[in-house]
C-alpha cells in the first residue's frame, strides 16, 4: 500500500495527465475550425496518450482498493477522478465536432 505522500503524487498525476488530455483535445478542435488536420490528428492522439496515462492510474487505484474501501476518499481524491471523468466526455465530444468540422 502506498504511504499518503506517495497517494497524493499519484493523485496529482491522475489530474496532470487527465487536464493534459483536455487541453489537447481542445487545441485540436482550435485547429480543426482552421482546418489544419494533420494538427488535429496530431493532438488528437496525444490527447488518447494522456487519457491513457490518467486511467492507468485510475486502473491502479481501482486494485489498490479491491473494492473494499481499502484507499481513503479524499476530497482530492473525488476531485482526482471528476478531472478524468470531464476530460474524457470532453474528448469524446471533441471528436464528434471534429468528424462535423471535416464534413
Amino acid at each position: 500500500m502506498k504511504n499518503e505522500i506517495e497517494l497524493e503524487a499519484t493523485i496529482m498525476e491522475l489530474i496532470i495527465n487527465a487536464g493534459q488530455s483536455k487541453a489537447y483535445a481542445f487545441e485540436a478542435l482550435t485547429c480543426a475550425k482552421k482546418g489544419d488536420w494533420q494538427k488535429v490528428d496530431n493532438l488528437m492522439m496525444l490527447a488518447k496518450e494522456s487519457a491513457n496515462k490518467a486511467h492507468q492510474v485510475q486502473t491502479e487505484f481501482i486494485g489498490l482498493d479491491e473494492g473494499c474501501g481499502k484507499l481513503p476518499i479524499t476530497l482530492i481524491m473525488v476531485h482526482a477522478q471528476d478531472h478524468i471523468m470531464t476530460a474524457m466526455l470532453a474528448r469524446e465530444i471533441i471528436e464528434e465536432l471534429i468528424e462535423v468540422y471535416k464534413r
